[in-house]
């Protein structure tokens, strides 16, 4: 029987690599995110090892052109709803839903945290620093503090709005900017989202 080649030249063989690579690093993450699902690993170790994975996703991700990860799992006969999800809102399960540890409550020390990252926010888009490497670490940091803040109601809307702008910068390549209107819109709601915060922080006070 005759071997199949899959590449001929090292530029194709870089591609399979690379592919493979890919393919690695969304079942690792699959298999990551069924773990915590199951409580087979603690939230601190969860939460460095999904980001590690979601920066050699992107990573990789940009070596094969950014191939659209639904049709790649597809390909391949996949099955990781688990993985595909994480990979479209971009940051781990911890600080989507506010379990990430450390800083909880309403404690002065969390509090000042949150407005220093609202505030930090809302100077960043003041000044057009709009491209997503700059926005979306602070949208980030702001929703983990957001979710830590035991005063504020679990449907405390703007939780879910910080997560729909993570997931859109998410489908982003790390150079790209939020056009003018995109940014005045972010930028009200965070300053909407910060007179709330403030709002009902003074009531539970």
């Amino acid at each position: 029987m005759d071997e199949i080649k899959l590449y001929n030249t090292s530029a194709e063989r870089e591609v399979y690599e690379n592919r493979a690579a890919l393919y690695a690093i969304v079942m690792s993450l699959e298999h990551l995110e069924r773990a915590f699902a199951h409580d087979s690993i603690s939230a601190a170790e969860y939460t460095a090892e999904c980001n590690k994975l979601l920066v050699q996703c992107k990573t990789v991700s940009q070596m094969v052109n950014n191939p659209d990860l639904v049709k790649f799992t597809q390909q391949y006969r996949l099955s990781c709803s688990a993985a595909l999800r994480r990979l479209e809102v971009g940051v781990p399960s911890t600080i989507e839903h506010g379990a990430a540890g450390g800083l909880t409550g309403n404690n002065a020390k969390l509090v000042a945290k949150t407005v220093q990252d609202f505030i930090t926010t809302m100077d960043a888009l003041s000044m057009n620093m709009t491209s997503v490497d700059k926005l979306h670490p602070l949208l980030t940091d702001l929703l983990q503090s957001v979710n830590a803040a035991s005063f504020l109601p679990p449907d405390f809307r703007w939780k879910a709005s910080f997560r729909d702008w993570l997931i859109r910068l998410n489908k982003m390549k790390a150079s790209d900017e939020l056009d003018s209107e995109q940014a005045r819109q972010l930028l009200f709601e965070v300053e909407q989202a910060y007179s709330d915060f403030k709002n009902l922080l003074e009531s539970s006070e």
